[in-house]
């Protein structure tokens, strides 16, 4: 049972009604790529709403060391402002320590494309799930690029980049539905002499785009006969600081919505969530389902939409989602299977190969925590099919194999289930949502550290 090595095993419990008006967490994407982007850009670029997770505090370690300086003030009313002084595209210092990404996928694979066009070496390690996860799939345009990898397991970290002096302009076409190929491409391109160009075939999250346009780089998208996108990015160009508010993170927000959808008499409000098309999924996907959900107060805020998100108890029943909707809910497919424990006949799931290679096997980690809680599933390749009822047996203990979403999403089980459910390590959470616990038992949910006995 993989776990960190100081685990403190969390329980939660059938809760009463949950009720209030939250704020979650900044959009974890949005943070990683406004610290990354300040550091390129000239002049001092303001952030406020940044997740302050370990995973973007990775992130902010990695621009640090590469030479941007990078502080945070925190106000009387505990807002958090951070500035990040820009170095320029190309502007990049030899890094004099190895970066440690922890648990952060996201940041590690972006932060490899402005290594790879940097004429210095960059040492980049994480934790046991970092370490087991394939990188290639960032490392192969890499290498096109003119870039050299050395590494001691496949392409998996520990891992080197040796930059090269004269990066090579590519066109490259994303084999699989993947942002962070795609970003981390495109921030290659930065500080490369000509003009990379990114053939994306299905669209994935596009906050890269956004910022880019954001920053005032050289770029250009458009569409071709064959629906595909064509991103185009010209090298060396000039950014210019920007004052980032960073909306809520709906990913983090998916946790607190199926909470309240499964607790009867629930009725709770989430304030200034981020409702990008691409990362909507989920929402489509539950309404799809009966849940009854209300956005309001919508508007656009740095060129992506926001707004508040009203969620009641509500009686499910199951859908057959759609592999095209993947790339738009990848992170909350185990959410949904637990809010499909609950919904009333099947909901089958395609399109699921992407969970194989995330913090953990998530499609294997989430069949065995619905096993664990007597919930009757069948695990595909790249499907899920749970059966739902309106009464989950829980008591089981669930492997959160170092992944935060696989424990948010069984703690959620618990709530509604007949009995307790744990998992056996609450602090991976903090990885993406360390106000996780606090924010859930405000509302009225019920988490409480468990006892374990040693086998």
């Amino acid at each position: 049972m993989a776990h960190s090595v100081n685990a403190r095993p969390l329980s939660s419990e059938r809760s009463s009604a949950l009720s209030g008006t939250i704020s979650v967490p900044g959009d974890k994407s949005i943070s990683h790529r406004s610290l990354i982007f300040g550091a390129l850009a000239k002049g001092t670029t303001t952030i406020r709403g940044l997740l302050q997770s370990e995973d973007v505090l990775a992130t902010a370690r990695a621009m640090q060391a590469f030479g941007s300086v990078i502080s945070s003030q925190t106000n009387e009313n505990d807002e958090t402002r951070w500035s990040v002084s820009g170095m320029g595209t190309g502007g990049l210092l030899e890094p004099d320590q190895v970066l440690d990404f922890g648990n952060a996928g996201t940041g590690s694979r972006l932060v490899m494309g402005l290594a790879g066009v940097h004429n210095f070496a960059t040492t980049f390690i994480g934790d046991a799930s970092l370490s087991s996860r394939p990188m290639a799939r960032v490392l192969d345009p890499l290498r096109k690029m003119g870039a050299q990898v050395m590494a001691r397991t496949g392409d998996r970290l520990p891992l080197t980049i040796m930059g090269t002096r004269t990066a090579v302009p590519i066109t490259y076409r994303v084999p699989m539905p993947s942002a962070q190929v795609k970003s981390c491409v495109l921030l290659a391109g930065l500080n490369t002499g000509g003009v990379t160009t990114v053939i994306e075939p299905i669209k994935t999250r596009d906050h890269t785009e956004n910022m880019l346009r954001g920053f005032g780089a050289d770029f250009e998208e458009k569409t071709g006969d064959d629906g595909e996108r064509i991103l185009k990015i010209a090298g060396l160009c000039r950014l210019t600081a920007q004052h980032i508010q960073v909306p809520g993170d709906p990913s983090s927000a998916a946790f607190p919505i199926v909470a309240a959808l499964l607790v009867p008499g629930s009725e709770i409000t989430l304030k200034n969530i981020l409702l990008n098309e691409t990362r909507t999924g989920l929402i489509k996907t539950l309404l799809e389902m009966g849940a009854d959900i209300t956005i309001l107060n919508e508007t656009v805020s740095g060129g992506e939409p926001i707004g508040d998100i009203c969620v009641k108890h509500s009686e499910l029943h199951g859908v057959e989602v759609p592999a095209d909707r993947a790339p738009s809910m990848i992170d909350e497919y185990p959410v949904l299977a637990v809010a499909a424990a609950f919904a009333k006949g099947e909901t089958i799931m395609h399109g699921l190969q992407e969970l194989r290679v995330k913090e953990s096997d998530r499609l294997a980690a989430v069949a065995a925590g619905l096993k664990a809680n007597g919930i009757d599933h069948t695990e595909g390749n790249a499907s899920l099919t749970v059966r739902g009822s309106k009464s989950v047996p829980g008591g089981g203990m669930v492997s959160t194999h170092m992944d935060h979403r696989i424990a948010m999403s069984f703690l959620c089980l618990g709530f509604a289930s007949d009995r307790p459910v744990t998992v056996d390590d609450g602090n991976v959470i903090a990885s993406s949502f360390p106000e996780f616990e606090t924010l859930m038992t405000n509302l009225g949910a019920t988490l409480v550290e468990a006892e374990v006995s040693a086998e």
